[in-house]
């Protein structure tokens, strides 16, 4: 993913109405990869209007997609990240069919390999606070070298210098956005990740 930090922003719960300011507060922070979570109101809707406005600064996708169908629909909206919980070989397959980023969730050396035969862009540890940079160790020393592993769930601006050296990237949620968070809410939160992102990663 084209990126200025190893961060995604995780917009869960984001309404049409409010996605573009706070999209837009986002990436003036720093951060260019941005997901809506497909169980989000009228996903698609903020999706499109997102790409629409800042497709040439940041990409912009969807989270939580559980089928291919909903992969379709993504693409369709304008979308290139697709991110899920699990790890469903016909989801990232069909992710890689329509030419956009496929981001498994996994939690064991199975699913980590499952997703990579498939055609996995990277790996999405999720909820990483179960297993901890230690678990996250062990199974990247039987990774293929060059793996990228996002920790997501408990990685986050208190914990950074924990993880930093096992962990590739981060997605990021409720630290960045919750319902009702105003854009400039939004703003001071994503600064404050970026500052701890940057002085953890200098």
């Amino acid at each position: 993913m084209s990126q200025t930090r190893n961060l995604i922003a995780i917009l869960r719960g984001v309404r049409p109405e409010e996605a573009v300011d706070v999209c837009g507060a986002i990436i003036d922070a720093g951060i260019t990869t941005i997901e809506v979570p497909l169980n989000s109101p009228d996903p698609l809707s903020s999706i499109k209007m997102m790409a629409e406005v800042f497709g040439d600064r940041a990409t912009i996708g969807a989270g939580t997609v559980l089928t291919p169908k909903a992969v379709r629909e993504v693409a369709g909206a304008g979308g290139k990240l697709i991110v899920s919980p699990d790890c469903n070989p016909e989801v990232i397959l069909e992710t890689k069919a329509q030419g956009l980023a496929s981001w498994p969730g996994v939690f064991t050396p199975t699913e980590a390999f499952a997703a990579l035969a498939a055609g996995a862009d990277g790996l999405k540890i999720f909820p990483a606070s179960m297993m901890g940079p230690d678990g996250l160790k062990a199974i990247r020393a039987v990774l293929p070298k060059g793996t990228q592993v996002y920790a997501v769930g408990g990685a986050g601006a208190d914990n950074f210098d924990e993880w930093k050296d096992v962990a590739d990237g981060y997605g990021i949620g409720s630290a960045i956005y919750k319902p009702g968070d105003s854009a400039a809410v939004v703003a001071e939160k994503a600064k404050a990740l970026v500052s701890a992102y940057d002085a953890a990663h200098g």
